[in-house]
């Protein structure tokens, strides 16, 4: 017995047996298969069902792991009511960006093959495509004997040559009250000398409107200056085949890119554009959307946005290209020179915009706010209108035809969208339906999967220390063991005994124990 104990503690408790460990087991199907009776068909079936039940499961699991591995995601769309909103950014550019009269004889003799107004011999290229009176004035301005040239600089040159908004203006009303030209900040864009109203930057606050509709918002007639307009005898940057202005509704938190996300207003037309703003634009990061979480670091702006993002990344890209950068780019390099816009900004950018796939991609931000627009458009005047009109402005009805607009900007309803991208399917998600899947096939649980985990663990254990990888823990073990017992057998072991046992006449050597009687005394020690 004491062999077969000291084997057992060699070899690590044994495990119950299969059938003990299935008819406890909180598995279902798992003790008909490994019961105590023998092979039959009724233990068969029941193997057959847990291994079909056990490979749905497999398959279900497997299917909605792959799902979750999609990254899915719904959008929420909500509407709220506001008791009042904050009215929007308009930025508009007339779409012509200097005026002809304001382009003196030192701005032609630097910027006027820019302007394709002179070719590179200084010389007007085409004199039967200019108008007679423009001609005239130009004729005179491109003659270049004993003419010194001043310096110049493109800044002020689109400064002072840009339509003026107090030239432009004629009327102005914000919810029904009057508003003027000082409402109106100058912001530079690639169409030149633009306005901004309700910019939010120049210490006024940013206006509210408290109800929607015609009326409730900015309503503006301008002078688009046609008259004014240089004339085109060639494709340039700088000239415009159009007549009209560029418009653009933004929130005050982002700069204006008007080149590429505003609208056009043709004159002759009131243009109303209902607004509808979309404030919460709440998008998923990767994997499961396409938005930048962490922005990232603008050289020239203080909050990202895509429009900040491609204007910073523009300005970089020609002032590393060109070693100089245009009048609308923000930051502390020097402005260009008509020589460089010609040769060098406007290609590049031109390519950067048109071509180039990879430099410039800014990223979506997870948190934004756009305004929807719908636009529609009556003509203006009408011929009741014409003459009033003409008489009003002391102009032509020709010209109030071709030259006014009126632009009704407004907000549809006193509401704003929420529109917010969520996970379709989340972690909690996962691990529900492959539990409720686990319960419905095979009965298990976390709390069972434990189990077969112990138990597997068991036996492997078991296994592995009757093969000898225990031997040195068991070894150790024994020699404590066998001193125990070595000193149980000394307490079993009964001196006395042995001694009264010895013959009655038997002494022990006095040199063993000098000081003490011979017999008696050394029996009383021992016991």
């Amino acid at each position: 017995m004491e062999l077969k104990a000291e084997e057992e503690e060699v070899g690590g408790v044994q495990p119950v047996s299969i059938q003990a460990f299935a008819s406890s087991s909180t598995l279902h199907g798992l003790a008909h298969i490994f019961s105590y009776e023998r092979l039959s068909l009724k233990r068969a079936l029941w193997a057959l069902c847990f291994l079909g039940s056990l490979a749905v499961l497999l398959c279900v699991c497997t299917e909605r792991v792959q799902y979750y591995f999609h990254y899915h995601h719904v959008t929420k769309l909500d509407e709220v009511a506001a008791s009042q909103l904050t009215f929007p950014a308009v930025t508009l550019c007339n779409l012509n960006e200097f005026r002809f009269s304001q382009v003196s004889k030192n701005d032609l003799y630097h910027a006027g093959e820019l302007l394709a107004l002179l070719n590179n011999r200084y010389e007007i290229p085409d004199t039967q495509m200019a108008d007679e009176k423009q001609l005239e004035i130009l004729q005179d301005k491109a003659n270049f004997r004993s003419f010194k040239p001043k310096p110049f600089n493109m800044r002020e040159f689109y400064d002072r040559a840009g339509h003026d908004i107090r030239d432009m203006l004629l009327s102005c009303h914000f919810r029904g009250e009057v508003c003027s030209a000082e409402d109106f900040k100058v912001v530079f864009t690639r169409y030149g000398k633009c306005y901004t109203f309700n910019s939010g930057r120049d210490g006024r606050p940013r206006l509210k409107t408290m109800k929607g509709g015609t009326g409730n918002g900015l309503e503006i007639m301008l002078d688009i200056q046609q008259d004014e307009y240089l004339p085109v005898w060639g494709e340039t940057d700088e000239t415009s085949f159009e007549a009209g202005i560029k418009v653009q509704i933004h929130s005050q938190d982002e700069p204006p890119f008007i080149d590429q996300l505003g609208f056009g207003v043709a004159p002759g037309f009131q243009t109303f554009v209902a607004c509808q703003e979309q404030r919460q634009l709440i998008y998923l990061p990767p994997p499961w959307g396409t938005c930048k979480a962490v922005t990232m670091d603008l050289d020239f702006f203080d909050s990202y946005s895509i429009t900040a993002c491609r204007i910073d990344c523009e300005t970089r890209y020609l002032v590393e290209n060109c070693n100089c950068r245009m009048v609308h780019m923000p930051g502390d390099a020097p402005y260009c020179t008509p020589e460089q816009y010609k040769e060098c900004a406007d290609p590049a950018l031109d390519f950067l915009v048109e071509k180039d796939q990879e430099y410039c991609v800014c990223e979506m931000p997870c948190n934004l706010t756009r305004y929807g627009k719908e636009l529609s458009m009556v003509k203006i005047p009408s011929k009741a209108s014409a003459k009033y009109l003409a008489k009003k402005f002391n102009k032509s009805e020709q010209y109030i035809g071709e030259n006014i607009l009126v632009l009704d900007i407004f907000f549809e309803v006193l509401n704003y969208e929420t529109i917010e991208q969520k996970k379709a399917y989340e972690i909690a998600g996962l691990l529900g339906d492959i539990g409720g899947q686990m319960g419905l096939f095979i009965g298990a649980s976390i709390l069972t999967v434990l189990e077969l985990f112990d138990y597997a663990y068991e036996v492997i254990k078991h296994k592995l220390c009757r093969r000898g990888k225990c031997q040195k823990e068991a070894k150790r073990t024994s020699t404590d063991k066998g001193v125990a017992l070595s000193l149980d057998d000394v307490k079993r072991h009964n001196p006395c005994e042995s001694l009264r046992g010895h013959p009655a006449g038997m002494t022990y050597a006095a040199n063993i124990l000098p000081h003490h009687p011979a017999r008696g005394t050394f029996e009383d020690f021992t016991c």
